[in-house]
């Protein structure tokens, strides 16, 4: 039984130029927060940052000023911390 409280998928598209989207899943109401960051563990993008009720939900990116890379993005919902990685190809 899976007893996580969100569910993060891939991003798509991924690599991506300069714009991706991300989608996930909230199984209960809660704070809900859906960052980026790069290889340094700084962040540099924060996509969802409050309360969410159960639900599908999807947030874009729009990369245009970042350089090429990996980055990593991770949502957090209540005890819940996934994390995966993602390319921006200029």
């Amino acid at each position: 039984t899976d007893n996580s409280n969100g569910f993060l998928t891939q991003n798509f598209p991924n690599p991506f130029n300069p714009t991706t989207d991300f989608r996930f899943t909230v199984r209960e109401a809660g704070h809900v927060q859906l960052s980026v960051y790069n290889m340094l563990g700084q962040e540099v993008a924060r996509l969802v940052d409050g309360m969410q009720q159960p639900g599908e939900y999807s947030a874009g990116w729009n990369a245009g000023g970042m350089p090429s890379g990996v980055y990593l993005y991770r949502l957090m919902t209540g005890s819940t911390v996934e994390t995966k990685r993602l390319m921006l190809l200029k």
